[in-house]
């Protein structure tokens, strides 16, 4: 990478940290081209220490490229969330939102993040070395929970159907799933699995609780997935109406994009 001072000012990097791997993304936003993108999936599950040293060190490497932005997102990607009606949201109860779906330590810093036209907040613990390490490197930054950014994307896309749709992004290890429903999110969680059979468990488990019609309901997969893929053939065997899906974002044309692995999370994070 060729390091150009005139244009630092004009950049924005985004981060998403998860315990199965990094994505990292800059933008530039005068032209709104993505000047880097890159995106490490870890070997094994780690533990938060050792995906901030994972961290560091691919910080350090980007050398002088990686210090000057004028905006820096961080993206915490876990499992450790509980979304709250907004009527019933109390921020001096954190804790208690999250007690049942989380292990939480005595000093365990928790955020929340409103999702936009939902009356929904999305209470979470973000990983706090990480948010200490960025600060360190840039100051002030901004960040969010992963499943904030994906449940407000997926809204906007589907502002138009009021048919109930499943979106599930697909990634090696881990999942994402989000019901919606006449404009309004009725589902969204995030599950581990090691093979296709757990994926479809989830998948079917989910939409049974959610009393979902399996004739009527859209699956929309994206992510690591492509048409005849174990995985697509499996739901096609319960679900008629599935389809790989290409999220539109009209400010990066996904043809633009080279590395399809790019991730959406990050992308609409931008």
């Amino acid at each position: 990478m060729v390091h150009n001072e005139t244009n630092s000012t004009n950049r924005k990097l985004s981060i998403q940290a998860g315990l199965n791997g990094l994505s990292f993304c800059v933008l530039d936003t005068i032209t709104n081209k993505i000047l880097a993108f890159e995106r490490v999936n870890f070997k094994t599950q780690l533990t938060p220490y050792l995906m901030l040293k994972e961290l560091k060190e691919k910080v350090s490497k980007q050398g002088e490229v990686g210090r000057n932005f004028s905006e820096v997102m961080v993206i915490h990607k876990n499992n450790m969330f509980s979304l709250v009606p907004k009527p019933l949201f109390n921020k001096e109860e954190l804790p208690n939102y999250l007690k049942f779906n989380a292990k939480i330590m005595a000093n365990d810093l928790i955020a929340y993040d409103e999702i936009p036209n939902q009356e929904i907040i999305n209470v979470y613990i973000p990983y706090t070395n990480v948010n200490n390490f960025i600060f360190e490197l840039f100051g002030e930054f901004e960040f969010k929970h992963s499943g904030t950014v994906l449940i407000n994307t997926l809204l906007k896309q589907n502002r138009t159907s009021s048919e109930p749709v499943c979106y599930v992004q697909v990634s090696e290890r881990e999942t994402e799933m989000m019901v919606m429903s006449d404009k309004k999110l009725l589902f969204y969680n995030q599950f581990e699995y090691s093979n296709k059979e757990d994926f479809l468990y989830y998948l079917l488990f989910s939409l049974e609780q959610l009393q979902m019609d399996l004739e009527k309901i859209n699956l929309k997969l994206f992510g690591s997935i492509e048409e005849g893929d174990a995985i697509y053939e499996l739901c096609y065997q319960y679900i008629k109406n599935v389809s790989v899906f290409v999220p539109s974002n009209p400010s990066f044309p996904m043809e633009q994009l080279e590395n399809e692995s790019i991730d959406f999370s990050i992308l609409s994070s931008l």
